[in-house]
């Protein structure tokens, strides 16, 4: 059994999905209100594994609500104003409900919940690349990583360093190592340049977190603040030297 949080200032809006949700065993639905404020503390109470959320609400929106998130459990919008779908893609939601909706069109958000998680975030991912205007570079103050069936944000200021694995990548922070399915090449454009420097082929560091820098004939080893080691490879030794020796 999956456990549902319904957000929304509408009561009939609430009142509808309850009854699309009606005889199905597999959703128990574990709270609802009608304002952002309240809303986020059954998330953290109750940490579900859907949410039903609108977005234009009283005290705190919806973005503003997943955004005080640390772990973001699956999001289906439900709102009468189309002008936010292409937002909500780039948070990772699983649909966009556009009231007012079928019961037919509800079923079909309900199964989008069940397909395989990293396959359809996947899918996400790439709507809403594709859909995004060409707009001045900006870079991001988090990346998301999936935990279970949950997606849980990482400040990149938290981050120590980034290091490859195959197709994969470790985010690593003070407080433990989190695996990202994007490639590093892929994370490095996200992040800031003037905090973050490619280093090795495998690695990535924020430079915030150098501690010391132990130099050899060929390489460098930089040490870091949690402890961990990292070389720096004959080829990007100048870029080194230029931006902190």
């Amino acid at each position: 059994m999956k456990k549902v949080i319904i957000i929304d200032d509408e009561a009939p809006a609430r009142e509808l999905i309850k009854e699309y949700l009606n005889g199905n065993d597999e959703w128990v639905i574990m709270g609802e209100c009608n304002n952002g404020v309240d809303g986020l503390k059954l998330i953290r109470e109750f940490k579900p594994d859907l949410v039903f959320l609108d977005i234009q609400m009283p005290g705190m929106t919806g973005f503003q609500v997943l955004d005080r998130l640390e772990e973001v459990p699956q999001i289906i919008f439900s709102t009468a104003y189309d002008q936010y779908a292409l937002e909500a893609f780039e948070v990772n939601a699983t649909d966009y409900l556009l009231k007012p909706y079928t019961r037919q069109r509800f079923k079909k958000a309900l199964e989008k919940v069940q397909i395989n998680q990293d396959s359809y975030m996947e899918q996400l991912r790439k709507l809403a690349e594709s859909l995004q205007p060409e707009t001045p570079k900006s870079f991001t103050p988090k990346l998301f990583v999936q935990t279970g069936n949950k997606l849980k944000a990482i400040n990149t200021k938290d981050i120590i360093w980034l290091e490859a694995d195959k197709d994969y990548t470790w985010l690593v922070t003070a407080e433990k190592r989190y695996l990202s399915s994007y490639g590093l090449g892929q994370l490095e454009e996200k992040l800031d340049p003037d905090k973050f420097l490619r280093v090795h082929r495998s690695s990535v560091i924020n430079i915030n977190f150098i501690q010391e820098i132990e130099k050899h004939p060929s390489s460098y080893d930089l040490l870091m603040k949690n402890g961990d080691s990292v070389r720096v490879s004959r080829s990007y030794i100048e870029a080194i030297r230029k931006r902190i020796l």
